[in-house]
This record gives C-alpha cells, structure tokens and sequence, in this order.
C-alpha cells in the first residue's frame, strides 16, 4: 500500500482535510449531483478542446498550446467551451492542462501568469456552464508532468522522477485549480504508473472529488505497465469518482472498462482515431469515432466524449446516439 501520509513540508489544509474550511467554495451539490450522475447515468463530456480553437482560426503551435489563449484570448476559451455545450456536453474539461509554473516559465511567462491562467480557466469554463443551465459542470484538467516539457513526453512517461518528485510537482496546482472551485479536478492523459500513484497520493490528501485518466494503450500505461495497478492505487482514495482513459485509440474501450475493473464508473473520451504524422506534422487516416457511443456504454462506460479532434458535431452526434438510446 503506497504510503499517502502528509509529509512534514505539506501545507496545513492536506493535515485538516476534514474541517469544513479545507474544502473550497464551488464544489457543494454540483460535484454531488455529478458524482451520482456517473453512478446513475451516462454523461456526456466535451470534445477537443485544441481542435475547436485551431477550427476557430488560432496557431497553437507554441509550448503551451492552447494554454497560450488563457493568456491572450481568454473569450476564445470561454466560446470554444460554449460550442461544446451547444453541441450537448455536460461537462466542460478546463483549458489548464498545458499550464503549469514551470512550462510558463520555459515560454517566457512567469509563476503568477500561470496561477492566474489556472483559476481563469476554471471561472471561464464555469460561465460557459452558467449559460446553458443546469445540468452543466466544469471538471478542471490537470495535465501530466510530460505536458510541461512540450516534446511529448507525455505519451511515454519515461521521466526518470520519483513518485515523491512527481507529487510535489503536481501539488501547487493541484491546491490552486481545487480553490478555483471547480466542481472535480480531471487527472488526465496519465502515462505511467508513478504518476497515477503520484496523483493519488496528492487526491487523498488534497480532499476534493477527481477522477483519473490514463493514456492507455488497451490494458497498458503508455509505460508497458497493467493499467488496472494504476486504477486499483487511485481506487483507494474515496474522493476519486471516476476511472479511466483519455486520449487513445477508440477501439481501447473495452480494454479500458475490464482494467478499471468495476472499481469505479468509467470515463472515456480518446482520439478520433486517426494518426499523427510527426514527419509532416498533420493527421492522417479517418476518424473512427463515430457511431461508436451506444458500443462504449455496453462497455461499461458512464462518462464519454471525446479528445484530440474531436468536434462539437462529433459530439453533438454522440448525444444524438445516447438520447435515441
């Protein structure tokens, strides 16, 4: 059993999680009602996020991705979340997963533009929310350490950094996208099996609702390791409501559902299917995405959508297939 005990340098809230103070304005019945609704029901969460701002005429070609626009074009962010919720998603996936201390300050931006980028994209998901009405909720993305690199490390976890190293990293963020009052920080795009414990450690701690998602290849880590090690680890913490995959092959569903094991309700919102071609730098093939919604809940899955280029119509089609369901 990993070994979640606060450490003497952990800050006061993660040693009185359970005073009524520690936990932050925001969460309350939304993250409640959203909680019940994975155990209930399917929800349907946003598409790619990236895709829908470079459709909408902007180069995220820098290291920080669509991150870059939290700086720069904030209104952008609150109407691409927009576009998703008119197409019928549920859940908005904020535009924080490329923001992190440490890659704003390898782009040439400082540590208070990316606290302050943090808590803006979860207040521009949650107007997007308010729009629309309920039932609408904003799930804040937390990005793996690979996504700070900017070289794709993410995709293979091969860091060569303790979980320990991995937790304090992950931490200040964590702690501000928490008080940002979002109403559950999305762990996504996980690659390996010390991050996902990392992740967990710092959730049990932390006391807020969460889910994590790896980027798994079928029942593996993009590491090799059993993805279902991963889900059994994060399953321990009670406040982790969700398990899952994000950002893989479409066709993994079944996979994924048979590694997370009944543990938790499965979320899952991969790739359209085709290939990225680093050489050409373009995509290649077709999106295999569609049509594929009423297949991944006879998987088991409760949470779905969808991840890089995956559109607002793909999703609106998703809904199509689960209301005639």
């Amino acid at each position: 059993m990993p070994n979640w005990s606060a450490s003497p340098g952990d800050p006061p809230h993660q040693r009185a999680v359970n005073e009524p103070e520690a936990v932050p304005p925001g969460y309350g019945c939304r993250v409640e009602s959203l909680a019940s609704a994975l155990a209930d029901r399917v929800v349907l969460l946003d598409g790619g996020l990236a895709t829908r701002l470079e459709a909408r005429g902007h180069d995220l070609s820098d290291r920080l991705w669509s991150a870059r626009l939290l700086v720069e074009e904030p209104a952008e962010i609150r109407a691409t979340h927009e576009d998703f919720f008119a197409a019928g998603a549920e859940v908005a996936i904020t535009a924080s997963y490329q923001v992190s201390e440490s890659g704003f300050e390898a782009a040439g931006h400082t540590a208070s533009e990316a606290r302050t980028a943090l808590r803006r994209s979860v207040r521009l998901a949650r107007e997007a929310a308010e729009a629309f009405g309920e039932p609408r909720w904003v799930a804040a993305s937390v990005g793996p350490y690979g996504a700070s690199l900017a070289d794709g490390s993410e995709y293979r976890g091969d860091y060569g950094l303790s979980v320990e190293q991995l937790r304090a990293w992950h931490r200040p963020r964590l702690e501000m996208l928490a008080e940002a009052g979002a109403d559950l920080l999305a762990c996504e795009t996980i690659p390996s099996l010390a991050e996902a414990e990392a992740l967990a450690a710092e959730l049990a701690a932390l006391g807020v609702p969460a889910w994590i998602s790896l980027t798994a290849v079928g029942d593996r880590t993009r590491l090799g390791e059993p993805a279902s090690e991963a889900y059994a680890i994060a399953a321990e913490v009670p406040d982790v409501v969700a398990l899952g995959a994000n950002c893989c092959d479409p066709g993994d569903a079944a996979a994924v559902a048979g590694a997370v094991g009944g543990r938790r309700p499965v979320v899952f919102y991969p790739n359209s299917g085709e290939s990225w071609d680093a050489e050409e730098r373009r995509w290649t093939g077709r999106g295999a995405i569609r049509g594929n919604a009423r297949a991944w809940v006879a998987a088991g899955m409760r949470a779905l959508g969808g991840c890089c280029r995956v559109t607002p119509d793909q999703i609106a089609r998703m809904a199509a297939e689960l209301t005639d369901r």
